[in-house]
């Protein structure tokens, strides 16, 4: 039976099963489907870029998961005999795959990162880049049906035989990491060890055992940092020690843990390809969800002032206040997905109003000053300036954060929905309680519908027992429905009593 490709697309990403995990689901990307994928891949881009196919040149690189060898081998079978120019990055962090188009020793006119972000070891995936950046939804839905249509028509497939063409090596970290290297030195500007600006910080990193070790081993370490106590450098794709992921609270508690140990200044902590970022400040407190959007805005906001900062749609009104009335800067709470607070700011910009950066709360940060590319390394590197810079001048990193309120507990519920239908039927349910919100029983317990809201539902909540705010939305790929909630006074639970009780009408669990 052919596979239905469509399955593959994950927003703007290609992700999928390529071994059996212990979750017992069968996988459906392996050999064959990545030669089609980068067989549609290299036909998008040569059509994007005008040259014939054997006139492109093609970066690849992976993080750290065990299936990487399998598909990079894929793809270089596919890309090889119709006479790509291949650069072979080896391990490798996406952002780096997209600055092998832009920079110039390498000049790629596409990158191909393998990769599956955080999910578990027995997935993987690819992630498309030109030198505008990652690929857009509708660009990734073509490669799919162009991927279809090859794996129904054979004869397209001829393209695969023996050939002596082969990848090149190209040591692309070497030159990602000296790019950031010099941003440290230049813009730390240390009075005394110029060429060693981190001499006297102790940073701890966390590579989560994905492909972050470089930041230890080919920056921090050459400017002079002590990064005593930085764990799980090594790669390995089983994930051994805990999810690679900054949105996970044992892989959060553990970089937490090592940085209070080794009384650290500051810590680090990676996902798997390095994306996504977040910190820990000298107390063991995490910078992390709202505290990292507040700590990437603070660090643009004297160069930038009233610039927009667009997030996703779960960030705290505390956060806003933070923005608007701490930093002199415009909060625009947008849409869940990298892409989508990525083409917001990008678009305000085309517009005329001026914003620099687009994150989310996950970790994914993209200033407009680094191409708007979600760089977790990128980020790292402007907050170590900042501590370096702070502890000449005898301040602490966790001053900047002082004047952002946290809210007293936050959770978040996944409701399931159990219709073939899910999107329609959520979108039903969403409909159901914006009119709820200003029915009695809303009322009742001061549910307020805030407007203009870009995503889902948003409700504040006022009464004797909760102050408060929730979100609920679909999931951009599941047929689930998230709720996010957060209080400011009371418990989360008594907002979680009120939906269930709407929700209890409908065929949701």
């Amino acid at each position: 039976m052919s596979l239905d490709y469509s399955k593959l697309q994950n927003g703007s990403d290609i992700r999928g099963i390529v071994i059996e995990g212990d979750d017992g689901k069968k996988p459906n990307l392996g050999y064959g489907e990545t030669l089609r994928l980068t067989y549609a891949f290299a036909s998008w881009l040569s059509l994007r870029t005008g040259k014939d196919i054997n006139q492109l040149k093609i970066s690849i690189g992976h993080d750290s998961r065990i299936t990487a060898p399998d598909l990079k081998g894929a793809i270089f079978d596919a890309l090889l005999p119709m006479g790509v120019k291949v650069l072979d990055c080896g391990l490798a962090s996406t952002p780096a795959m997209f600055m092998s188009t832009v920079f110039k020793e390498f000049e790629c006119d596409g990158a191909i990162m393998i990769t599956a972000s955080h999910l578990p070891y027995n997935r993987n995936g690819f992630k498309y880049f030109t030198e505008d950046g990652g690929l857009e939804k509708m660009d990734i839905s073509r490669i799919i049906a162009a991927a279809q249509r090859a794996e129904k028509l054979e004869a397209e497939l001829k393209f695969i035989s023996g050939t002596e063409n082969t990848p090149l090596s190209a040591d692309l970290m070497e030159a990602y990491s000296k790019h950031l290297a010099q941003k440290i030195i230049k813009e730390v500007n240390h009075p005394e060890t110029y060429d060693k600006p981190l001499a006297g910080l102790k940073i701890v990193v966390d590579a989560g055992n994905g492909a972050g070790g470089f930041y230890v081993d080919k920056i921090l370490k050459p400017l002079g940092a002590d990064v005593t106590g930085s764990q799980f450098l090594e790669p390995d794709g089983y994930f051994p020690n805990h999810a690679p992921n900054p949105e996970d609270s044992q892989a959060m508690d553990s970089i937490s843990k090592a940085v209070i140990e080794n009384r650290a200044d500051l810590g680090i902590i990676f996902d798997t390809d390095v994306d996504r970022s977040s910190a820990v400040d000298r107390s063991g407190k995490e910078i992390n969800r709202n505290a990292i959007v507040a700590m990437a805005a603070a660090l643009i906001a004297k160069e930038h002032p009233g610039t927009t900062v667009v997030t996703d749609s779960i960030t705290s009104d505390q956060l806003t206040v933070y923005l608007e009335q701490c930093l002199g800067l415009k909060h625009l709470r947008y849409k869940r997905g990298y892409r989508n607070v990525i083409n917001k700011s990008i678009e305000l910009n085309r517009l005329g109003q001026d914003s620099q950066l687009a994150i989310e709360t996950s970790g994914h940060a993209a200033y407009k000053e680094n191409y708007f590319l979600d760089d977790g390394a990128y980020l790292a590197t402007k907050i170590v300036i900042k501590a370096a810079q702070m502890k000449l001048a005898g301040g602490d990193l966790a001053e900047i954060l002082s004047g952002l309120e946290e809210p007293v507990e936050a959770i978040e519920k996944r409701y399931a929905i159990n219709r073939e239908n899910f999107g329609a039927y959520a979108e039903e349910i969403l409909e159901d309680l914006k009119r709820w919100c200003g029915d009695e029983p809303g009322e009742t317990i001061g549910a307020q519908l805030v407007e203009p809201n870009y995503e889902g539902v948003r409700i504040n909540f006022k009464n004797q027992d909760v102050e408060g705010w929730c979100l609920l939305r679909k999931s951009l790929h599941d047929p689930k429905m998230p709720l996010n909630i957060e209080v400011t006074r009371g418990s989360c639970q008594t907002i979680l009593g009120y939906m269930d009780n709407f929700l209890r009408g409908y065929d949701v669990e």
